[in-house]
């Protein structure tokens, strides 16, 4: 698997219709050698079907695929020289994990020695050397999973395409395969491209991720460029748990306020009529009698490391995530604060981000702190003092 030159591929425009309607809609990427790329996004978005035409399972409609240096688009999957890994394990039952493991050995006809020889190697790499004997229906869901691996691995094509495969796991297990076949894709440098919906998978596996909306490639980046920087309320809503808060803005005196809460602009009057994007880890949670986005704690869900604060600023909702314990107490009033860089604005239209900047808390800028509602100005902060939940 060190031939970098096999390891390439790329994606010219490829569209593929069903009926006329776009399920994969002019698609283009290049996947260096040795890279782990996924293809991110919800059900029916056409990611499942991109890595088929890869895969030559499914026909291109319009443009062209490359591996290496080659034209595959016309080629049937078994001239591609490359590995799939399904959702579902398809594995022969009849069949021990041994006879499963090297069946597309057996079935290209390489001798005896050599097929042991490949099958002590991978089922050493993978874990399964006291298994080879058993039946597939002996096996947890994680080992007939790896079976599935090291079924990929043992024909040593430098590029592997995985489709949800651990999808059939529970979360424990879910977890230890994401490490398992990470570290075995960096020991054996190979080109990997795995589809998910889930963001978990992406966030911890992905050295790039493509998220996929409607047939089409929304965004391009590391996992970290996608959560710091969505490119869209779509991109900013898909990725992170709880999602990114996203709420209306409307005029107020000093620039644009929160839908239903003119007291506190939050962002130069340019951002009037856009979405505010803001995550619940980023957001401090005030006494009432500091400056900020007056707000109302609405209830809290204790989730062991850290609480989610569900909130009400004017019209909208929004959610915090605040370390460890806290006792806000339903109805508290408090402020809200965030960092200007931890702001995000997006296009109501469209979608698309803006490049606005939201205003600094710490300079109260168009805030009135006087808080003239006859409400409890007294709140329990749980074990961090007041703004330490950063």
């Amino acid at each position: 698997m060190t031939d970098n030159n096999n390891q390439r591929i790329r994606l010219d425009t490829v569209s593929k219709t069903w009926g006329g309607a776009p399920a994969v809609d002019r698609v283009s990427f290049d996947v260096a050698p040795g890279e782990f790329v996924i293809l991110l996004g919800p059900s029916g978005c056409g990611k499942s079907t991109t890595l088929r035409m890869i895969a030559g399972l499914e026909q291109v409609s319009a443009g062209r695929i490359h591996i290496g240096e080659h034209d595959v688009t016309v080629l049937p999957p078994g001239e591609r020289h490359i590995s799939m890994v399904f959702q579902s394990y398809a594995l022969f039952p009849h069949l021990s994990v041994a006879d499963n493991i090297v069946f597309g050995l057996r079935s290209r006809k390489v001798p005896k020695p050599e097929r042991l020889e490949h099958l002590d190697k991978v089922a050493r790499l993978v874990g399964l050397e006291t298994y080879l004997d058993r039946k597939p229906a002996q096996l947890s869901g994680g080992q007939r999973q790896r079976v599935a691996l090291a079924r990929a691995i043992i024909s040593e094509h430098p590029i592997c395409l995985m489709d949800e495969p651990l999808s059939n796991l529970d979360a424990r297990l879910r977890g230890e395969m994401r490490r398992e076949i990470k570290a075995l894709q960096r020991r054996l440098g190979m080109t990997v491209i795995y589809v998910t919906h889930d963001q978990v998978e992406a966030m911890s596996m992905g050295d790039r991720v493509l998220l996929i909306q409607d047939g089409r490639i929304v965004q391009d980046g590391t996992p970290s460029e996608l959560y710091n920087r969505p490119a869209s309320a779509f991109a900013a809503s898909f990725i992170g748990s709880p999602a990114m808060n996203l709420v209306p803005l409307a005029a107020g005196r000093d620039g644009a306020v929160i839908d239903g809460e003119p007291r506190c602009s939050i962002a130069p009057h340019e951002a009037t009529g856009c979405q505010l994007g803001i995550r619940p880890e980023d957001i401090h949670v005030q006494p009432v009698d500091a400056s900020g986005v007056p707000a109302e704690v609405l209830d809290e869900e204790y989730l062991g490391a850290d609480t989610i604060v569900r909130l009400r600023a004017g019209t909208q909702e929004l959610r915090a995530r605040l370390p460890g314990v806290t006792s806000l107490g339903s109805h508290t009033a408090c402020r809200l604060q965030w960092a200007p860089s931890a702001a995000h604005f997006f296009a109501t239209e469209d979608g698309q981000r803006l490049d606005l900047q939201g205003y600094d808390f710490a300079a109260t800028a168009g805030c009135d702190t006087q808080e003239n509602e006859a409400r409890s100005s007294t709140a329990h902060y749980g074990t961090n003092p007041p703004g330490v939940n950063s």
